[in-house]
C-alpha cells in the first residue's frame, strides 16, 4: 500500500498506476481515491495517481483537525508530487479536489500541465452547501453495504435517474465500510468540526481569483445537469473569464458526475488527451 509522510507528520495513502502523462486525481470533501475507479479504465496511456486526502479513505487522521483546509490539502498534493519526483501533473479535481486545483494554479501554476474541474466552480451553490453541511460527520444508520446501496439509489433517484444497482453498490463500498455495528464513514468525523469552525471564522476568499489563475492552463469543467453545487450561470461565467475553457454538462447527473459518462470523457480527452 503506497504511503508517504507529509511535512507535518501525517501518513497519506495513494494509488499509482500506469505510465505516461501523470494525472493526479483529487476527490471531494468526504470522498477518497476509490471515487475515480469508474474513470480509471478510460485513462490508459496515463500514469494515474489517486490520493486519499488526510483523514479520508486509508490515510491517517491528523490530531489537529484545523489542518482540514484547502490550503493544507493543496500543500499535501504538492508534497506528493515532489515525493514522486514529478515536474508537472494534470489534475482531475472533483468538488473540493477542484477547489484545491484552483489554489494550486494560483501558487504553483508551473507544475500543472492541465486541469479538469468536476462539478465545481468559484461560486458554490447555497442549497448544495447546506445539503453537504447537513450530512458531514453523521454516521449512516445502515446495517450493511447492500442497505447502503439501496439507500443511495432511493436518495439520489431524482438527481441521478436511471443509474443501475451495481453502480450504487460500488458507490456504497467507496463511501462506507462494514463493521459489526453497521456501516461507518470512510472519513474523519472531525471534518464537520473543522467546517463549522471555518464557517464561523468568516467569509471565503474570492474564488474567482484562483479560477482566473487557470487562464494559462488547459482547463475543462464538467457539470452535472442536476447539480446544486455548480449552476449553469456560474459555468457560463467561467467560460467568459477563461475563453479556452472546455465544458460539458452531463444529463441525468447531480453532484457529482461519475466521470465515465460520454460527455465527461469528452472533456477529459480534449484537455488531458489519451484514450478517454
Amino acid at each position: 500500500m503506497p504511503l508517504f509522510l507529509t511535512s507535518d507528520g501525517v501518513s497519506l495513502h495513494f494509488c499509482d498506476e500506469g505510465s505516461g502523462l501523470p494525472v493526479l486525481c483529487l476527490a471531494g470533501l468526504t470522498r477518497n481515491a476509490d471515487d475515480f475507479a469508474h474513470v480509471l479504465p478510460h485513462l490508459a496511456g496515463h500514469r494515474v495517481i489517486r490520493l486519499d486526502a488526510r483523514g479520508r479513505g486509508r490515510s491517517d487522521r491528523p490530531s489537529d483537525h484545523s489542518t482540514y483546509n484547502v490550503l493544507r490539502e493543496g500543500h499535501d498534493a504538492m508534497e506528493l508530487i515532489d515525493h514522486l519526483g514529478l515536474d508537472r501533473v494534470a489534475i482531475i479535481g472533483t468538488s473540493r479536489g477542484g477547489l484545491i486545483a484552483m489554489t494550486l494554479a494560483a501558487s504553483h501554476r508551473e507544475r500543472l500541465s492541465a486541469v479538469v474541474l468536476n462539478d465545481i466552480g468559484p461560486i458554490v451553490g447555497v442549497a448544495g452547501l447546506a445539503r453537504i453541511m447537513g450530512y458531514v460527520g453523521r454516521e449512516p444508520d445502515l446495517p450493511n453495504l447492500a442497505a447502503g446501496a439501496k439507500a443511495l439509489a432511493e436518495a439520489e433517484a431524482r438527481s441521478f435517474p436511471g443509474v443501475p444497482p451495481e453502480r450504487w453498490a460500488a458507490e456504497a463500498a467507496a463511501r462506507w465500510e462494514e463493521t459489526p455495528d453497521g456501516l461507518r464513514n470512510r472519513y474523519d468525523p472531525a471534518l464537520h468540526t473543522a467546517l463549522m469552525q471555518q464557517s464561523a471564522a468568516g467569509a471565503l476568499p474570492d474564488l474567482w481569483m484562483f479560477f482566473e489563475a487557470l487562464r494559462e492552463v488547459p482547463t475543462g469543467a464538467i457539470r452535472g445537469a442536476n447539480s446544486d453545487i455548480l449552476s449553469a450561470e456560474t459555468l457560463e461565467e467561467m467560460q467568459r473569464r477563461h475563453p479556452g475553457l472546455v465544458t460539458a454538462t452531463v444529463p441525468d447527473r447531480g453532484h457529482v458526475p461519475f466521470l465515465d459518462e460520454r460527455e465527461a470523457l469528452g472533456v477529459i480527452s480534449r484537455v488531458i488527451g489519451g484514450s478517454a
